[in-house]
């Protein structure tokens, strides 16, 4: 015993921790009294001083030694958890995104937890609260009738069979609590508790028989190796893909292994984890914006306690912790939600591949218009190829045309070809959806008198004209104006809109169309909760007979009705300097012509354009997605952009010009000291918007052949600028894997 106590290992005197700061380090402090490196584990939140105030940071190790002189050197003062909230797997994982895409460490872990978790809340998953009317009915006008605050609250939670919640109350009611408390404790409400998350679904629904082309996909998968390997299903739209991605999890599931699907857009979510949950019977976390704090925690910290086998969220579910992961399914690969654009710039696709490379698990991708990036490591082999060319239910691919605008009589931007397509499918009991990627009623009001526009005071951009609100909006900065009586130039009193935008085309609908339901869906008729679910619905059952919208139409919906598709303005995205905007344009289009004829019904498309020659949209016609691609992939070559060569894009913001000229040419300066021969270096130049929000935007673009070399001066070059310290006069970020160079 005496020889084992003089070999024991000394313990760990200081601790790293991550704290919510814009620095580049973790920070060192000494453990607490009566505390040791066996008791605080790495993942383990901790209460620590930093600066004039104190911070909750997260355990990133433990070290015998520190540079920290022990004159300045704080112990944590306070401690959370028993054990990490943040297991092992997961800070390996935001480790190495805060080191690729460049990110303060601290930031970077915050970032990942749910907003409960960072200040400071245990990791509960309790129930949540409902409130329900009592067995013994009462007469409540009777019982309540001096007390008419007890009797609205009586009355509300009869028509709430199911009981009510804290949160529909707080919506409905002010200073309810009181009222309660004396109806629970006269026995005519009773309070129990919901489980913070649904059961699983006691009997699976049976799904409908798979065809060839899908079991295929679904044996060549299962029959290799439960290790580490990328999948990417290239269907076309229509072709049963989220069939085969529940058959795949089904199995996993079943060897107790636990499933993330990562989708897009929050209007996905619901209705696809209800199809999850009632086909697979598995208990389902589901992730994202819609929820309030409390159902993050509970459905994040229930996964992490591996009690929801299934986790189905958007962008931030691929921080969810899952101790049994098994496979990770990412439906729309191609699409750009997946890529955060402020603040710390992960792409969660290419994140979610990380985590299953440093699992070991296989991945599954999916979409009907693979991004380039993904096609290419398909044609290079490393990622395995399957393709869908059949569509579910024998339902034929709708029949494709381009409109030549070009001498049309236009009626508020519809042609007269696409006018009477419209007619002819509503007679036949058709579903019709007009997609224009672009709100409001019109982009430019101007003066019929001499040409003056109404530009944003704010930014490089025209107002965008909303009739309904009667009120002028930037959709770049938000910021709105008045609508002016007359021209700010000459004073002539007759100002035109130009253009057209979906509040113009709805506009239109009703008044041609008075007998048939109209739904726009964009994110002006969404932003009240609730809404889009409610708009998707009429659509999909096809109450509504008559659909426009922008691109929020175009991503993974089903309606069963739908029989003709008119794209509105297709020329806007020809001509883009961005290098993806080709790419963009054909999923787009791709995406939203496959909304037609997904039923027994058969599908058109009337695609509208001034340019009918255009290679691109003849190459869509002809040669569908895969001959896009292929073409696309090749003049990338040439060119020298991503998948081929890698993109690291510096951005700098400033209210006056000079300021952010300045601080960029500092940045080109001591890029000197870490570039080689194998980078490129593009800038600084004025942001294709020079300016935005009122702020002056300058880029300085890094390219290379060679990812590692890249990132070898990428490192060294980020710790440099932030000692350029241009204080509050410039904003910059490094944005690595840039999705747009906007």
């Amino acid at each position: 015993m005496q020889h084992s106590r003089h070999n024991k290992k000394p313990l760990k005197k200081f601790v790293q921790v991550a704290v919510p700061a814009p620095l580049y380090s973790c920070f060192d402090y000494l453990l607490p009294n009566n505390a040791d490196e066996n008791t605080l584990h790495p993942g383990c939140r901790v209460q620590v001083p930093f600066g004039r105030r104190s911070q909750i940071g997260v355990i990133l190790g433990h070290s015998d030694t520190t540079n920290v002189p022990s004159n300045k050197l704080k112990a944590v003062q306070s401690t959370f958890d028993a054990e990490p909230v943040l297991p092992g797997e997961l800070l390996k994982l935001l480790k190495w995104a805060a080191s690729y895409y460049q990110y303060p460490i601290g930031e970077v872990v915050h970032s990942a937890m749910p907003a409960l978790l960072r200040k400071g809340k245990p990791p509960s998953v309790s129930g949540q609260a409902m409130w329900k009317t009592g067995s013994e009915p009462v007469d409540p006008d009777t019982e309540f009738k001096r007390a008419p605050r007890q009797l609205q609250l009586y009355r509300f939670l009869q028509q709430h069979e199911g009981g009510a919640s804290d949160e529909l109350l707080n919506q409905t009611f002010e200073n309810w609590r009181t009222a309660m408390k004396s109806l629970v404790v006269k026995g005519q409400v009773i309070k129990t508790e919901q489980p913070c998350l649904p059961d699983a679904v006691a009997c699976a629904e049976a799904g409908p028989k798979l065809n060839s082309e899908q079991q295929l996909i679904i044996d060549t998968i299962h029959a290799q190796p439960s290790a580490y390997q990328t999948h990417l299903i290239h269907g076309i739209t229509g072709s049963g893909k989220t069939e085969v991605y529940i058959s795949l999890a089904r199995q996993v599931l079943a060897a107790g292994k636990q499933v993330l699907v990562l989708v897009p857009e929050i209007s996905l979510t619901p209705q696809l984890t209800d199809r999850f949950r009632k086909r697979l019977g598995v208990r389902t976390a589901s992730l994202h914006s819609g929820l309030n704090d409390n159902q993050r925690l509970c459905a994040w910290s229930t996964a992490a306690q591996n009690g929801a086998q299934l986790v189905i969220g958007t962008r931030s579910a691929v921080f969810t912790p899952m101790p049994e992961l098994g496979m990770v399914i990412i439906d729309e690969e191609h699409d750009g939600s997946y890529k955060q654009q402020d603040g710390f710039r992960y792409n969660a696709r290419d994140l979610a591949l990380v985590r299953a490379h440093q699992a070991g698990v296989p991945v599954i991708l999916g979409s009907a218009t693979p991004s380039l990036e993904s096609l290419y490591n398909c044609y290079n082999g490393r990622y395995q190829l399957h393709t869908l060319k059949l569509r579910a239910r024998s339902s034929q691919m709708p029949r494709i045309e381009l409109v030549d605008l070009c001498k049309q009589k236009l009626q508020e931007g519809l042609s007269p070809k696409l006018l009477a397509a419209i007619d002819m499918h509503l007679h036949n009991q058709g579903q019709v959806l007009l997609f224009l990627n672009r709100r409001g009623f019109s982009p430019l009001l101007m003066c019929h008198a001499c040409g003056w526009t109404i530009s944003c005071r704010r930014c490089d951009a025209h107002m965008t004209y909303h009739k309904s609100r009667q009120l002028l909006r930037c959709h770049h900065c938000g910021a709105e104006a008045a609508v002016p009586q007359s021209c700010g130039d000459c004073g002539s009193g007759e100002l035109i809109s130009i253009g057209a935008g979906t509040e113009r085309i709805e506009q239109l609908l009703k008044s041609r169309y008075p007998d048939f339901s109209v739904e726009r869906i964009d994110r002006d008729t969404t932003r009240r909760k609730g809404s889009l679910h409610e708009k998707l619905e009429h659509a999909r059952t096809g109450n509504a007979r008559l659909l426009v919208g922008t691109q929020m139409l175009a991503k993974g919906h089903d309606f069963p009705n739908l029989t003709l598709v008119g794209v509105l303005d297709t020329d806007q995205g020809l001509y883009s300097g961005d290098f993806r905007a080709s790419e963009h344009l054909a999923q787009l289009i791709t995406q939203v012509a496959g909304r037609a004829g997904r039923a027994e019904k058969p599908g058109e498309v009337l695609i509208q354009t001034h340019h009918p020659d255009h290679p691109l949209l003849q190459t869509l016609l002809h040669q569908g997605y895969d001959g896009f691609a292929h073409a696309a992939l090749t003049e990338r070559e040439q060119a020298g952009f991503p998948p081929y060569r890698h993109l690291a894009l510096l951005r700098c913001e400033a209210i006056k010009p000079e300021a952010g000229t300045a601080f960029m040419e500092s940045a080109r300066e001591l890029l000197k000291g870490f570039e080689n021969e194998a980078i490129e270096v593009f800038g600084p130049l004025p942001a294709p918007m020079e300016k935005r929000a009122g702020r002056y935007r300058m880029q300085l673009i890094l390219q290379s052949g060679q990812r590692k070399l890249l990132h070898q001066a990428l490192q060294p070059w980020t710790q440099s600028l932030v000692n350029l310290k241009p204080g509050s006069k410039v904003r910059w970020s490094l944005d690595v894997d840039p999705y747009d160079t906007y």
